[in-house]
Order: C-alpha cells, then sequence, then structure tokens
C-alpha cells in the first residue's frame, strides 16, 4: 500500500477523519469509497461535500474510488454542496441509497477532513454496521480494485436535488 495510515486512528468513533495531510490524504477517500460500496453492495450511492477547498479533492477521489469498485458498477450521484440533513433526505429521494458527506473543518491552524458513511436506512455506519470491516479492509490493504472497464460505474451530478431542498427550507 502505497501513503499508508493508522486505520486504527482515522477510522473510528462512526466516521473517518484526520489530520489533513499528516493522518489523512487524498487517497484514503478513494480506498474508503471502494470499500464502501463493496461492503454495503451497492450499484448506487449518494455524496455530497462542503465547501473547502481542500474537500474538493477528498471528494473527487471518493467518486473515482465508488466507480471502480470491483464489479459493482455504482452510480454516484453527485449531490453537491451540502450540510446535514440535506444529504440524508437526498439520500431518501433516490430510492434510500448509501451516502456519504465530506467535509474539513480548520482548528487552530489545522485542516481536519471527515468522511460519513450512511447506509440505506440514512444511519451513521459504525463497527457493527459496516465501518469496521473497512477499517479492517484498508489496514490488510484489501482495497477492492475495478475487475475491467465494463466494471466500471459513473458519476452522475444532483445538484438540483440539494437545490429544491433549499428552496423548500
Amino acid at each position: 500500500m502505497l501513503n499508508p495510515i493508522n486505520a486504527e486512528a482515522v477510522i473510528r468513533d462512526g466516521q473517518v477523519s484526520g489530520v489533513f495531510p499528516d493522518e489523512i490524504h487524498e487517497g484514503v477517500a478513494w480506498w474508503v469509497a471502494s470499500c464502501f460500496v463493496v461492503v454495503s453492495q451497492t450499484h448506487s450511492l449518494a455524496v455530497a461535500r462542503d465547501d473547502h477547498p481542500i474537500t474538493a479533492e477528498f471528494f473527487r477521489r471518493f467518486c473515482r474510488g465508488a466507480v471502480n469498485a470491483q464489479h459493482w458498477a455504482c452510480t454516484v450521484h453527485d449531490l453537491g454542496l451540502a450540510e446535514e440533513p440535506q444529504p440524508l433526505r437526498a439520500m431518501q429521494e433516490l430510492d434510500a441509497v448509501p451516502g456519504a458527506l465530506l467535509t474539513t473543518a480548520e482548528h487552530e491552524g489545522r485542516q481536519s477532513v471527515t468522511i460519513r458513511l450512511y447506509g440505506s436506512d440514512g444511519r451513521q455506519l459504525d463497527d457493527s454496521t459496516g465501518l469496521g470491516t473497512i477499517r479492517e479492509m484498508i489496514a490488510t490493504d484489501h482495497v477492492p480494485i475495478p475487475v475491467n472497464e465494463g466494471a466500471k460505474g459513473h458519476v452522475e451530478e444532483h445538484h438540483d436535488v440539494i437545490a429544491r431542498m433549499e428552496a423548500t427550507e
């Protein structure tokens, strides 16, 4: 594994989170997304992010990891910029698909990136609902790779879903 992380320290407490670039790097987003698609056995995933510049690259890598997860040919629904609970509502509107929210927070000159993963029921993953399996896959370098080009998914922009929600709030 190139540029390994301390999976126990970064993938914990119901989320993937760490100080960038010391504890977490952009490649982690690819790994997490690929594992998440395989663990959740989904062909469809909703993903949203905040507007922090660091989050943008994590988001791009997350989407690439999800569409390249083994043979799942996952469709990633790019929800664009959002805050909780908007992605949770959008996940339900998109037929109860699993989802993720990526954010970056600044504290005392340090940036902390967080990836929250949600099951199709809208609940944040924990160790018993898949996060532990994802951590183990990454820690043991068993990140799923694409089988072939035909098994690759794609990203669809769905910024309109969040925009409709904002218009009705």
